[in-house]
Order: C-alpha cells, then sequence, then structure tokens
C-alpha cells in the first residue's frame, strides 16, 4: 500500500464527453492508486507508507506541540468558556473531522507547531461557512483584500477564500510569512488577528518607550489581546480534554477527503446523486461555491470523500441523464422580470428567490441570472446553494438603496469610512435602487484593528452604549447558534 504526500487523491480527466473524469491506473484492494498523474498535470510522488504507533489524529496533534506557553489569565478564562459549553466543542469538532487531517499535514510539512492546526477552531470553528461583520470568509477567515492578495479568486459563482485546499494554503503562507517578519509564533499569530501594520506599530511604540516587544507586552486591540490565549485554551482542551470534563471523539489519522478533476459543468446535486453522498456533505467539502452550477472555468477540482470517489466514477460512467440542468443568463439592463421568468418555466417570485433579488424590484439591472436549461427544475432546490456572502445576521444595520443615494452619502450617513463599507459589500462600485448595502454599527473593531469611534454627546454615547451592548450580545447568540 501507498500513501500520498500530496493528501488528496486526483483523477486524470477524459477528453470523452461521456467520459468526464477517468482514473487513468487501476486501484488496489485498498482503493490507493498504484500511480497517480495530477489535475493539473503535475507527477505526485508516492512514498511507502508509514505505519503511525497511534490511530487517533489527536493523538498526533498533542505530539505536535510546540508553542510556548502564556502567563496571562486570559488563558484560563477562555478554557472555562469552552469547558462550560461542551456541545458546542462537539459540534466544533465534529466538523473538523472533514479537515483536521489535511490541515495537520500541510502544518507539518512546512515544520510548524501542530497548535497551528486548531487555528480554525478560534477564526469560524471549522465552519466553512463563517461569515464576520468585517467581511471575513471560509474557515480560515480571510478578509476580501488579503485573500486577493494571496490569489483567492472571489466572484459571483465561486469564493476562493472558503475553498478548504486553497485556502489552507494561503493562510499557511501567510503565517509563514508573518513568522519570519515578526520572528516568533505568537506575534505571527497577532498580526494574523489584527494585521502586520498594528502589530509593528505597537513595537515601536514600546521600543521607544524601553519596554519589551513580545507579544504579552504590547497594547494591541482586545480581539488580539485575546487571541493567543484562546488558541493556548484550546490546546490545553485537546492536549487533556479530561481535565475539562469534555471528551473528544476520535478523528482518523487518515485523509478524508480525495480531490476529483472536472472538465465540464455539472449541478451540484449531480454530483451528490452520482458520489452517492448528502447535498449537506458536498457543500461541506465544496463550500466555495456559490451557485448550484461547479463551473470548470473557476475550479478544477471537487473534493470528495475518500471512500466514495470509486462509486461517483462509475455511476458517472454510466451515466446517460444529463448532468446539467442549470444555466447563467446575462439580461439586458432594464429588461423585465415578468417578460423574462415565463420564457424559462419560472415564476417573477421564484425568479428573484433563487438569484436573491430584491422583491421590490421589477427590472433587470445587468446583473447574471441562474435559470433552468428547460424549465423543468425544482426552483426549491437551489434554496441551500443560494450563498449570499452577507448574511444580514452578520452586520448590524442593513441600508436600502433608494434613489439618488450614493457610497459616499450611504458612508457618511452611518459614520463609517467609504473604503470599509466597500469591503463589507464586496468592493460595490454602483448602486441600484432597492439593492441592499450592509453597514456596521458605529463602534467595531476590524481585522485591521483600527476602531472606528462617532464622537457624540454624553447622553447620546450613553444609548449607543447600550444600543452596541444589545447588538454584542444578539451577535453572539447569533453566532454560537450557527456554530
Amino acid at each position: 500500500m501507498k500513501l500520498l504526500i500530496a493528501i488528496a487523491l486526483l483523477c486524470c480527466a477524459s477528453a470523452q464527453a461521456g467520459e468526464m473524469l477517468a482514473m487513468s491506473t487501476n486501484l488496489t484492494d485498498n482503493n490507493i492508486p498504484t500511480s497517480l498523474p495530477s489535475a493539473r498535470n503535475i507527477t505526485l510522488e508516492l512514498l511507502p507508507e508509514v505505519v503511525p504507533e497511534k490511530t487517533d489524529l489527536w493523538v498526533r496533534i498533542r505530539n505536535g506541540f510546540a508553542m510556548q506557553e502564556l502567563d496571562s489569565k486570559l488563558v484560563a478564562n477562555h478554557e472555562k468558556w469552552y469547558a462550560s459549553r461542551p456541545e458546542y466543542i462537539e459540534r466544533m469538532t465534529e466538523r473538523a473531522r472533514r479537515y483536521l487531517h489535511f490541515i495537520t499535514e500541510e502544518v507539518e510539512r512546512r515544520g510548524m507547531p501542530s497548535e497551528i492546526a486548531l487555528l480554525p477552531m478560534i477564526e469560524s470553528a471549522f465552519n466553512p461557512g463563517a461569515y464576520s461583520r468585517s467581511a471575513a470568509s471560509g474557515i480560515w477567515q480571510f478578509i476580501p483584500s488579503t485573500g486577493k492578495h494571496f490569489g483567492l479568486q472571489q466572484n459571483w459563482w465561486y469564493d476562493g477564500r472558503r475553498d478548504v485546499i486553497e485556502a489552507t494554503n494561503s493562510a499557511l503562507d501567510y503565517l509563514q510569512k508573518l513568522h519570519n517578519q515578526f520572528g516568533d509564533w505568537e506575534l505571527a499569530l497577532a498580526a494574523y488577528n489584527c494585521g502586520e501594520g498594528a502589530v509593528d506599530r505597537a513595537q515601536k511604540r514600546n521600543r521607544s518607550r524601553g519596554l519589551p516587544t513580545d507579544y504579552a507586552h504590547l497594547q494591541l486591540p482586545k480581539e488580539t489581546l485575546n487571541y493567543v490565549p484562546k488558541l493556548l485554551a484550546i490546546k490545553h482542551i485537546v492536549a487533556t480534554p479530561e481535565n475539562f470534563g469534555l471528551t473528544l471523539q476520535p478523528i482518523e489519522n487518515k485523509p478524508y477527503f480525495a480531490a476529483v478533476a472536472i472538465t465540464q459543468q455539472m449541478d451540484v446535486k449531480k454530483f451528490s446523486e452520482l458520489a452517492e453522498i448528502s447535498e449537506e456533505e458536498f457543500t461541506a467539502l465544496n463550500p466555495a461555491h456559490n451557485r448550484p452550477i461547479i463551473m470548470q472555468d473557476h475550479t478544477d477540482q471537487i473534493l470528495l470523500p475518500i471512500d466514495h470517489v470509486n462509486i461517483f466514477l462509475d455511476n458517472l460512467r454510466n451515466n446517460d441523464k444529463p448532468l446539467l440542468t442549470w444555466q447563467s443568463y446575462q439580461p439586458k439592463k432594464g429588461e423585465r422580470f415578468d417578460v423574462l421568468a415565463p420564457r424559462f418555466g419560472m415564476s417573477v417570485a421564484q425568479l428573484k428567490s433563487v438569484n436573491g433579488l430584491m422583491r421590490r424590484g421589477d427590472v433587470s439591472h445587468g446583473q447574471t441570472l441562474l435559470v433552468p436549461v428547460t424549465g423543468d427544475s425544482v426552483v426549491t432546490d437551489l434554496e441551500p446553494f443560494n450563498m449570499h456572502l452577507l448574511p444580514e445576521r452578520a452586520a448590524s444595520t442593513v441600508h436600502i438603496v433608494r434613489r439618488g443615494d450614493t457610497l459616499s452619502g450611504i458612508a457618511k450617513k452611518y459614520h463609517t469610512r467609504l473604503n470599509s463599507l466597500r469591503a463589507w459589500n464586496h468592493n460595490v462600485k454602483q448602486l441600484h435602487v432597492g439593492q441592499r448595502v450592509v453597514v456596521a454599527a458605529n463602534t467595531s473593531v476590524h481585522k485591521s484593528g483600527k476602531k472606528i469611534v462617532k464622537r457624540t454627546s454624553s447622553t447620546s454615547r450613553l444609548a449607543a452604549k447600550n444600543n452596541n451592548k444589545k447588538l454584542a450580545n444578539e451577535s453572539k447568540q447569533n453566532l454560537e447558534a450557527s456554530l
């Protein structure tokens, strides 16, 4: 038997339309290929398998712990918080089961301490659909600008910040860069949270005052001061869960998923059917796709549970039904929805629901729409995949655009910065009547570490404080419920 260095199995794509995917070699009885070309025509090396002493991934992670302890009461505070929420820990570790082996392999390959593999627990609780008020997305919580800097494409069809493989590699690249810059993991993690500029400025302030410049002595945003203590609290729980009255279910120390090359468009629902897995499982492994169609133009692979790859390939070879029932349509500006919808066998309400359009809008503004190929598709099947990256609960306020509104005018009205407003709304440039624009609360701390404060009278400040406290509590309740 052999084991892949690159974790995921990749299959060569056939040029035949009827055989969209094909394995180029026979599989052994253990479903491991003896030779393996990749989706990108890169030869992957196969090495003899090294049987680990322990089959539990948690043991492997514990053996790789290397970060220094931090003398801070905050660590104990976070330990207490997590220990008092066993259901939360159970949900989080159950989601981690899909991704943790791959992440651990990548962390080890780069020579990083295995605590880094646990970082998504404090970033997103391993929720691939997690979305923050600062527009951070995915298990590694990339904001749009940082994601673009590391080559994670973001468009109507696809958001690479939620791609399990691409985002993991980008996050670890970024952390390595920060470690090289600051010299230790505590500072690297702080910079990952609040930005390298914020950490650099804090160090310069301390140097000018003759103070130490390590993580424990820096004046950083409150969220960042709690960031490393949270990770260490998780580390301690993983190390000795019994000390906190918790139980971690074993996770097998072997790959959970395999990567399969694609050469054609296919419905998400069809992928799930051919692989004989639930649509929930498919989207958990492929959360980067915003729409119910997997577009070959935006990705060259999808992930499947490793024991369902052969099932998928066999079912695909024997499939004689259409692979695609939905298509994109580019309407002209001003095209009426009540004229457009019947052409595709849809009602106006269905067209709007599928595409996340405002109920009050009657005409197109030129945005891409998703419509059935034949008019026979069941539009309710699309609801789970109509993934808008700006859920209302992720923001304090949603402004409905009116005639004459501008981005600068909205930013001024809500006392926020224009650049921040654009970032929260995916760098939107043009507005249309009825559009929803996410607006932050008057006071918020973002990934950049910058704090925006509106100066008001003492009475207004008290009201705003009470309101923000209420919003924070609601946000916390929503977050815990969703995670």
